[in-house]
């Protein structure tokens, strides 16, 4: 059985992690670079880095920051933010980073997820999608997707986004939760349950983990293949042994901490 990977997310504001709840109120919580070498040492599988800002202020993510991470991580990374172009995606590659992520520029540009899946290897390429909740009839999976943060709606169903993205080579998406981002209340189970049963490529769970028994619940009812976390260690609330440990407690197979 494969193992269920237990992924750390960082968000990057002028080369500061921050969280925010919802995308809003965030605060600034140490160097990324110094927080992910930490987590690796941990023993967390991957990890993900959002520029937040790159693409709102029309510039390219921070390179500088991917290859002093690539320096000081041996796990795989994704990063995300400020990704313009295929020669973006293969700067950021060639920085160190395993995969790029692509949300707001994949809605606007579909055909960059095909350009980098055949340039670059579909396990290269991952869709960030955020979607939320509607009652809208014209969205059959009861869920909308929206870019820039939550705040712009873009008519697509989330599902229906999915497959569209998986068939023109994504090679796993990393699902987020705009109502329950930031909360801790738990994963929204039926969004990622409907997306994951609908694609045959690995779906991250993210936005809402409070306990580790919100991990289990998203990696078991939620059909997910990987769960993504940021309040509840960058806070210190949870160590990232402790959710492992939980999760293997409850019948997951998951990986052990690497030697060092």
């Amino acid at each position: 059985m494969l193992t269920k990977r237990l992924i750390i997310c960082l968000d990057v504001r002028n080369r500061m992690v921050t969280k925010g709840v919802k995308f809003q109120g965030n605060v600034d919580l140490g160097d990324p670079v110094e927080m992910a070498a930490q987590y690796y040492r941990d023993g967390v599988d991957e990890l993900v880095f959002y520029d937040i800002m790159a693409s709102a202020e029309g510039r390219p993510i921070d390179i500088g920051m991917v290859r002093d991470v690539a320096k000081h991580v041996f796990i795989p990374f994704s990063v995300g933010g400020g990704i313009r172009h295929l020669e973006d995606m293969r700067e950021v590659l060639l920085a160190g980073a395993e995969k790029v992520s692509v949300n707001s520029l994949a809605v606007k540009n579909p055909g960059i997820i095909r350009e980098g899946a055949r340039a670059f290897g579909n396990q290269c390429i991952v869709l960030g999608m955020d979607a939320r909740r509607t009652t809208d009839p014209k969205y059959p999976s009861g869920y909308e997707v929206v870019i820039q943060g939550g705040r712009t709606p873009v008519g697509l169903d989330a599902v229906a986004w999915a497959r569209q993205a998986e068939g023109l080579g994504a090679g796993e998406i990393c699902l987020n939760s705009i109502d329950a981002d930031g909360t801790k209340e738990g994963y929204d189970l039926e969004l990622t349950r409907k997306v994951s049963e609908a694609v045959g490529i690995p779906v991250i769970a993210s936005g809402g983990a409070g306990v580790p028994g919100h991990l289990v619940d998203v990696l078991t009812l939620g059909k997910a293949d990987a769960a993504l976390v940021a309040s509840m260690v960058h806070y210190g609330t949870y160590s990232v042994e402790g959710i492992k440990t939980a999760m293997a407690a409850a019948g997951l197979p998951v990986r052990g901490k690497p030697s060092l």
